[in-house]
């Protein structure tokens, strides 16, 4: 067992049984979320997971420590305290060894449950390649991640404020499954439709079950799978568009760049949309993680 890390009771024990396991990524806590609802919806995501017979396991970093299961008191940390930065792999190793605290990217997230052995992953929106990043070079490191890892992750697709395209393409070149969940199209994570449609559809978790145990028995498990799940109430595409248009100028304007643009435009759109954003960012997260206890339980 890694020095660094540290499992709660409940994690530590569901491994031991071979039990079913959903991981679940902090940076929507502590850098997604407004407070004092991102405590809040934590707390929901992890009960939803329980009720779906998985054991919930958000991973931090806290004081120095990898936490895979957050106890109570560490979970209120990592939504409230201020020293709270933002991980993606490249940062672990050194956040840990200078006993700093940090929330973790669905690439540190996915990169530490694969660690851990644990297979299914739920979040929002995944990352991908940002507008404008045949000049900037600017991609999530959440692709060549999950082209890496052994990992099955539950997202309402990519964020809308990428350019969804280019971030298909990337997902195509670096050989990482992609299915939609009861869909055609592929979800634009505050929309049901980014205006692309998906090859691969599936109709329940055993489905999906199947398709994770097929990838292992052709040795295809080393690149990800990704199972886009739409939102069930979608933001209306006019003012989705607007507040976007908004917010990347507003973005420009201020020098807003790398991984500080998507919390800036997250913020921009709760603001601008009075808060509607927010409630449908809270159901993404909310529905993935309890299709992901379903994966995870028809996995077992």
């Amino acid at each position: 067992m890694i020095s660094a890390i540290k499992y709660s009771p409940e994690v530590a024990q569901a491994i031991k049984a071979g039990n079913p396991i959903v991981a679940l990524e902090s940076t929507i806590i502590s850098h997604g979320l407004p407070r004092p609802s991102n405590l809040e919806v934590a707390r929901q995501c992890e009960e939803i997971v329980r009720e779906g017979g998985a054991v919930p396991a958000t991973i931090a970093l806290l004081d120095g420590k990898i936490l895979i299961g957050l106890e109570t008191q560490e979970l209120e940390a990592i939504a409230n305290r201020d020293d709270i930065a933002k991980a993606s792999i490249r940062d672990l190793a050194i956040i840990i060894s200078q006993n700093k605290s940090a929330a973790t990217t669905v690439a540190a997230t996915a990169h530490i449950a694969a660690v851990a052995g644990i297979k299914i992953f739920a979040t929002g929106g995944l990352g991908g390649v940002h507008r404008g990043a045949s000049e900037s070079f600017d991609e999530s490191a959440d692709l060549t991640a999950l082209s890496q890892l052994d990992m099955t992750v539950v997202c309402a697709g990519v964020k809308s404020i990428l350019d969804v395209h280019a971030t298909l393409e990337r997902l195509e070149t670096l050989s990482i499954g992609l299915v939609g969940y009861k869909t055609n199209s592929f979800p634009g994570f505050y929309l049901t439709d980014s205006g692309f449609s998906l090859e691969h559809r599936v109709e329940s978790a055993t489905e999906i079950a199947k398709i994770i145990k097929t990838r292992t028995d052709i040795a295809t498990q080393f690149k990800s799978l990704i199972v886009a799940n739409p939102v069930v109430v979608e933001m209306p595409r006019a003012r989705h568009d607007e507040i976007l248009a908004s917010g990347l100028e507003r973005a420009q304007q201020e020098g807003i760049d790398g991984k500080a643009v998507t919390p800036f435009l997250l913020e921009h759109f709760h603001k601008a949309s009075n808060g509607e954003s927010l409630k449908i960012n809270t159901e993404i997260i909310k529905s993935n993680c309890a299709l992901a206890a379903e994966i995870a339980v028809a996995l077992s």
